[in-house]
């Protein structure tokens, strides 16, 4: 059981699955434009478009069901995905990045601070003339 909760949580399965039911709606969004959109153009083509439905009532109607849909999949499928991912899998601290603390530690070094530093690097400096 615990492999397939890795599979679930670990994976971008979850991410994917709501990537394709997201373009699916938006999918319907953008057919519903281009045929409401064609139906304004005058054109000597329009028996091709007769048998589709072309109204902006069709395309409001999609954008709700889209807008409904984005809804449904975030609150019921993303927010219980995220919280069972950060409940089963946390995110390490957040600390300083590597490259920032060797950075820190050759300015150390080279200010003659740091952990078995004798002295500044490159030669006897006494610092800023007083």
């Amino acid at each position: 059981m615990s492999g397939f909760k890795n599979f679930l949580l670990r994976g971008n399965l979850v991410d994917l699955a709501v990537a394709v039911i997201i373009a699916t709606a938006f999918g319907a969004v953008v057919s519903t434009f281009t045929n409401w959109l064609t139906e304004q153009l005058p054109d000597s083509t329009s028996e091709y478009f007769s048998n589709q439905p072309n109204s902006l009532g069709a395309f409001l109607n999609a954008v709700v069901s889209f807008v409904i849909l984005a809804a449904v999949v975030y609150f019921f499928v993303v927010l219980p995905y995220t919280k069972a991912k950060e409940r089963y899998f946390p995110s390490p601290p957040a600390g300083t990045p590597e490259d920032v603390e060797l950075l820190r530690q050759i300015r150390d070094l080279l200010a003659g601070s740091g952990p078995g530093a004798t002295g500044a690097v490159g030669g006897s400096h006494a610092g800023p003339p007083a």
